[in-house]
């Protein structure tokens, strides 16, 4: 390990991203963007999301690309289609960056829920297709294993949350569905994939009057069968740390085998970052790990800097977790790039 932390640093300039402050903010400010990292971390792709106006016209098709070995971003090509989407699955896999459903919006709010899968080729700057995702979902759990399985866990579908655990055979273009989530139907929800383990919390589900969504509180992990992908023992874990419920950005730091959780609400809310009962939603400065070979949570800030909501996930880099983008205080949309606290 030690030298792979000595090759890594004569790989980046010692003059670039050495610290918070140095990381340049994406090209634009942008919430609810998918996110997902290439090359070890050091690569790292924000894709679509929703601009500072917060409106259905605000939506983007944009890809942005942090390289960390010069600290520069670039534009990539955009996303194909006429509209944008907001609340996407991204990962990277395989040296491309798959980028599945996600909703777009109208001036009345949600307007569809798309089955989309795009995969990008940073080689070559181009997309092509992947065979649509069969339940379509936003907000949803999604990670990578074996750099081949890509698994889409429970989320939002045109009829509500989901239990459902969607997975694609990157190799292959192939779907199927594996042991569905034990609790009830999430959507919103936190989690990631290391260790063939998936980890999630949380989210929202319906309530019992018509149309009502309320917070749901609790964890889960579940084992991936090795010889099947698609058999998974799932078991109740601990609830984790602090307070927050919905919405909290997630992902793995394949290195120290830990999922890390921060910022999100302790109420549903949307894109605008409104909750149900029309007031802005509150911000979590909370952030936690789960530690998947000891089973255990670990807190690491109570009151993190710069916390974020509608940040769809945490990118784990050489230079510590990030995420790009999303809402900060006062529900003002960023382009600001945070690494997360550690212990």
């Amino acid at each position: 390990m030690r030298i792979v932390k000595v090759l890594l640093a004569t790989l980046l300039p010692t003059s670039c991203l050495m610290a918070q402050d140095k990381i340049p903010p994406m090209p634009a400010a942008v919430s609810g963007n998918a996110v997902a990292g290439l090359k070890g971390g050091t690569e790292l792709f924000s894709l679509m999301g929703v601009g500072p106006r917060k409106t259905w016209d605000d939506v983007t098709t944009q890809v942005y690309i942090l390289h960390l070995a010069s600290g520069r971003w670039e534009e990539g090509r955009a996303v194909p289609g006429v509209v944008g989407r907001i609340a996407a699955a991204a990962v990277g896999a395989r040296n491309e960056v798959f980028l599945m459903g996600g909703y777009v919006v109208d001036s009345h709010g949600i307007a569809g829920i798309l089955p989309d899968v795009n995969v990008y080729v940073p080689a070559s700057h181009r997309w092509y297709a992947g065979k649509e995702i069969p339940t379509p979902v936003s907000n949803a759990v999604v990670g990578v294993n074996r750099d081949r399985y890509i698994y889409l866990v429970g989320g939002l579908s045109k009829s509500g949350p989901v239990n459902l655990v969607q997975v694609y055979d990157a190799e292959i273009n192939v779907w199927t569905e594996a042991t569905p989530m034990p609790g009830p139907p999430v959507f919103g929800h936190a989690g990631g994939l290391a260790d063939d383990s998936i980890v999630y919390c949380d989210g929202a589900t319906k309530g019992e009057a018509k149309n009502s969504l309320v917070a749901f509180e609790g964890c889960w992990q579940g084992k991936i069968d090795k010889k099947d992908p698609t058999k998974i023992e799932w078991t109740k874990i601990a609830s984790h740390p602090g307070d927050a419920r919905f919405g909290i950005a997630a992902g793995c730091g394949e290195k120290d085998h830990r999922i890390f959780f921060t910022g999100g609400s302790a109420t549903p809310f949307d894109f605008r970052g409104i909750a149900l009962d029309g007031k802005a939603a509150d911000l979590s400065s909370y952030t936690f790990a789960y530690d998947v070979h000891g089973g255990k949570w670990e807190t690491l800030s109570e009151s993190t800097y710069d916390s974020r909501l509608q940040a769809s996930g945490v990118l784990s880099t050489p230079l510590g977790e990030m995420v790009l983008g999303g809402m900060v205080k006062g529900q003002a949309v960023t382009a600001r790039v945070t690494i997360l606290p550690k212990k």
